[in-house]
């Protein structure tokens, strides 16, 4: 199975794409779509969208998992990620993929065992699950790795329960 995860943001979406093969994860591509400051809101998530595209187009996952946004103190940066995390939705279901969600939270808990997990530990933990030559940069790169590892991990379980169920 094929795994996009991604990070949503309108300056920075981190995303990553990982393959499980068995029990293994292996890494296939990550990294950053990055926006323009200053640039209308409107041209941003153009660019979102395309870059969007394009990857989903290039490294054709099986599915997509996306973080689920929590209220921020900051509206104004709640509303713009949430307009991002729309965009990227929409890339994903116009390519017939089905989405999954997953709070910080659950990522947390799935990469670390902890739900109150530190960017750091994260980063390390992604690093050693992918077996990558060091911890993937920025926070973004490492959140989106993570949140494609959750659903790697959250599927394996769901088969393994219906497979329980019909037998």
């Amino acid at each position: 199975m094929r795994v996009m995860g991604i990070d949503p943001g309108i300056a920075t979406v981190g995303f990553g794409v990982v393959d499980r093969v068995g029990s293994r994860l292996v890494p296939v591509q990550y990294g950053t779509i990055v926006t323009e400051a200053g640039k209308e809101q409107a041209v941003r998530l153009k660019e979102i969208y395309e870059s969007a595209m394009a990857l989903i187009e290039k490294y054709r996952p099986e599915c997509v998992a996306v973080e689920k946004l929590f209220f921020n103190r900051n509206v104004t940066t709640a509303f713009s990620v949430g307009q991002a995390r729309g965009i990227l939705l929409l890339a994903a279901v116009q390519n017939g993929l089905p989405v999954a969600e997953y709070t910080p939270l659950q990522v947390k808990q799935a990469i670390v065992g902890y739900g109150r997990a530190e960017k750091r530990q994260i980063q390390q933990m992604v690093r050693m699950l992918l077996h990558l030559p060091e911890p993937p940069k920025p926070d973004d790169v490492a959140d989106a790795l993570a949140i494609a590892i959750c659903h790697a991990h959250s599927s394996t379980l769901q088969e393994k329960w219906n497979g329980a169920l019909r037998q």
